[in-house]
């Protein structure tokens, strides 16, 4: 990772003394509260008059009886900045939180399930139009590793009204993006430092995996050893250009296991990168294909078959998988989605995970 200061943001220590309510705290306030970057827009939709915005706090695992803005499917507690913007019979919302208790399914999980187009909203990144869960016209972003979603919550807005909405997102602190973006993921999940929630039944992306339900089991890599445990696996450090930014190693008590490692770019773009023995973690293999409408395809490449799914072939996301024989090793690369990586960048990082011939070492942790 680059050599900027990292992110530093307040906590609630303890959940009976979050506040019943989430507070109306205005986007600058709340960024120090937030373990992401916190965006607003310049301009609103045409007869939108109103922004109301209000800040769910961060705080250990914990129910104190008072769920109002609270996550129904878990006892964690982390934060979410969420804008409602309405006027003239119109209404939407916008929540912003870090997607960090599993890898964002196909980029938009939000819009799980449905027809989703991508747009172009400045700088590289993209924005996905679909429905989300509730039937609702939907959208959905990763900007600087926030996740944006917005949901039309009352009337009808067009579809360029929600771009346009986007490509006037801000950051509220100019100076957050890249402190954020500099923090190892493992430093800024929730879910990596609170052990003692369960995790969230999630699809992972375009491909089955068994997810993860147990308390959070991750055994994270320690920051300053991550160059020497990344050696010891024969796994780059680099890919693609993307710094290797943390790295853990998931058990569960069936025996399953695998070791994932977390690449960012300097504009907060991923790429996940999963490893376990065959048949020995959460990956089946070959791979089955997830709901989520996307291409799919078998790749002759390296002279093994890989199994490639994307939504877009110019920006993805990708979700390749593939079966290193002599490594002994499956494996499964994810991408965020963003102009610039196509399907080309995909094969040509696998071809760079492959040439790095990983867990061959003495020090193989699988």
């Amino acid at each position: 990772m680059a050599s900027t200061e990292r992110w530093h943001w307040r906590t609630v220590h303890d959940a009976t003394a979050l506040e019943d309510v989430p507070p109306h705290l205005g986007p600058q306030e709340a960024q120090e509260w937030c373990n992401f970057t916190v965006w607003h827009p310049e301009r609103l939709p045409a007869g939108c008059e109103s922004a109301t915005t209000t800040l769910r706090k961060e705080a250990p695992p914990g129910r104190t009886g008072q769920d109002s803005g609270r996550t129904p499917w878990s006892k964690a507690n982390p934060a979410a900045f969420r804008t409602e913007i309405g006027g003239g019979g119109r209404r939407l919302r916008l929540k912003q939180f870090l997607y960090d208790w599993a890898f964002p399914a196909a980029d938009h999980p939000a819009l799980w399930g449905s027809e989703t187009l991508t747009f172009p909203i400045g700088e590289g990144r993209v924005v996905w139009l679909g429905t989300d869960y509730l039937g609702h016209a939907a959208a959905s972003a990763r900007m600087s590793r926030t996740t944006v979603e917005l949901s039309v919550l009352e009337g009808e807005f067009t579809g360029e009204e929600l771009v346009e909405l986007y490509r006037s997102l801000r950051p509220a602190v100019p100076g957050a993006p890249a402190r954020v973006i500099g923090t190892p993921f493992g430093e800024l999940s929730y879910w990596a430092r609170h052990q003692d929630v369960d995790m969230v039944s999630v699809p992972t992306g375009l491909f089955t995996f068994h997810r993860r339900t147990r308390p959070h089991e991750g055994d994270w890599v320690a920051p300053e050893e991550l160059a020497a445990f990344l050696a010891a696996q024969r796994l780059p450090a680099l890919l693609g250009g993307f710094p290797a930014d943390s790295a853990a190693v998931f058990a569960d008590a069936d025996g399953s296991r695998e070791l994932e490692v977390i690449y960012t770019s300097t504009g907060g773009d991923e790429l996940r990168l999963t490893l376990q023995r065959p048949g020995g973690g959460r990956m089946p293999f070959p791979p089955q294909r997830e709901k989520h409408p996307a291409q799919a395809k078998e790749i002759g490449l390296a002279g093994r078959t890989l199994y490639l799914a994307y939504v877009d072939e110019g920006v993805g996301p990708f979700d390749a998988m593939w079966h290193d024989v002599a490594a002994g090793v499956e494996a499964r690369l994810l991408s965020s989605a963003r102009e610039g990586l196509d399907k080309q960048f995909a094969l040509a990082r696998v071809r760079e995970v492959l040439a790095a011939a990983p867990l061959t070492g003495e020090g193989a942790v699988l």
